[in-house]
């Protein structure tokens, strides 16, 4: 069990470090919106780990916060991105017909 802890926690921190990384990196606002995503899942996939492994119920209300944070973070940020794109087409679509 152990050695399954082990594998789960090293698997989770490499993808919130790789993440990180694209979350940093990232040119666009759509990048930065899908590294926290994942960063989320991350850490809702190691809480629910810990519930497993210890048997413990008492952080599914955590785990169900995250996930409607994501969520809701999700849907703002596309939604603010349609916005921006009907506000500001880019260039090549401004004289095109519909």
């Amino acid at each position: 069990m152990t050695a399954a802890w082990i594998a789960i926690a090293v698997l989770l921190g490499a993808a919130a470090l790789l993440s990180m990384a694209r979350l940093v990196m990232g040119p666009s606002i759509l990048d930065r919106a899908l590294s926290l995503d994942v960063i989320l899942a991350s850490a809702i996939a190691g809480i629910g780990a810990y519930a497993a492994f210890n048997r413990d119920p008492t952080v599914l209300p955590i785990m169900l916060v995250l996930s409607l944070l994501g969520f809701v973070g999700s849907v703002s940020v596309s939604r603010f991105v349609a916005r921006y794109h009907i506000e500001h087409p880019p260039s090549g679509e401004e004289g095109e017909a519909s």
